[in-house]
């Protein structure tokens, strides 16, 4: 396993971000895990704007297949008084691979204070709760998982309890956005035991707190797929930490390839 930490660590600076190696625990397939691009392409944003504010939403493009060496690099957009847009780019020897827009923003004072019904009552798993950790030679392998499907509401409906294995000193929406995208796209459901090529092409993510936080790393992931046609799927996703408070939402378009 290959802590997200030591791939931060050993990146080597270049102008407007930094160069680094995808290892091969963090592939899923012949890319890089998704939530792994997201979590490096917003560490190369924060790297170049002093004094952001917390982050509010990222907008992501799965454009290509990235692995082996990659350039991450951000440019600044535009910052104005209340908010900073902040382009980041992953681009392998195969060219570009990944594109996010990330938009920084700090409170802002409003007479409007509502709050949906979107509390989630289930709790983490207990402590000797028997969890899942997926193969050293593939991205699950850095995390671990409860797969909930007698909760699940739906049959195109995904829902885990996920955590990385090693989160120490990670940025919190670092480490957010890297387990944010932990779950298979909730349309592999509708395919039954059959396996089929499947790929995310877009990642719509808002954060709805400046400063996630949870227990024992866990987070609760659900995704749902509303329609699947023609080869394409569009799902929500939802992101609740231990106490059941959601900290983002989000919606991702699919392609499927059976």
């Amino acid at each position: 396993m290959t802590a997200l930490r030591d791939i931060l660590a050993g990146a080597t600076p270049i102008e407007g971000g930094f160069r680094t190696a995808i290892p091969a625990d963090w592939l899923q397939g012949r890319t890089a895990y998704g939530g792994l691009s997201s979590a490096l392409a917003l560490h190369a944003a924060q790297g170049i704007e002093p004094d952001l504010p917390p982050l509010r939403s990222a907008q992501v493009s799965f454009i290509g297949p990235l692995s082996g060496d990659v350039s991450v690099t951000a440019t600044k957009l535009r910052r104005g008084r209340n908010a900073a847009f902040i382009q980041a780019d992953i681009v392998s020897d195969a060219g570009l691979g990944f594109r996010a827009t990330f938009v920084f923003m700090a409170d802002q004072a409003s007479r409007v204070d509502f709050i949906g019904g979107t509390a989630h009552p289930l709790r983490p798993p207990a402590p000797d709760t028997k969890v899942y950790t997926g193969p050293d030679e593939f991205f699950t392998g850095n995390f671990n998982f409860l797969d909930l499907k007698a909760e699940t509401r739906s049959e195109a409906e995904w829902l885990r309890w996920a955590r990385l294995r090693d989160p120490a000193g990670l940025d919190p929406m670092v480490e957010l956005l890297a387990v944010g995208d932990a779950l298979p796209p909730a349309a592999f459901r509708l395919f039954g035991k059959e396996p089929v090529p499947i790929s995310s092409l877009t990642w719509i993510v808002n954060l709805l707190t400046p400063t996630p936080a949870t227990k024992d790393g866990w987070w609760l992931l659900s995704a749902v797929t509303e329609r699947a046609q023609h080869g394409c799927s569009s799902q929500v996703m939802t992101m609740w930490n231990a106490d059941g408070i959601p900290v983002a939402q989000g919606m991702q378009s699919v392609a499927l390839f059976g």
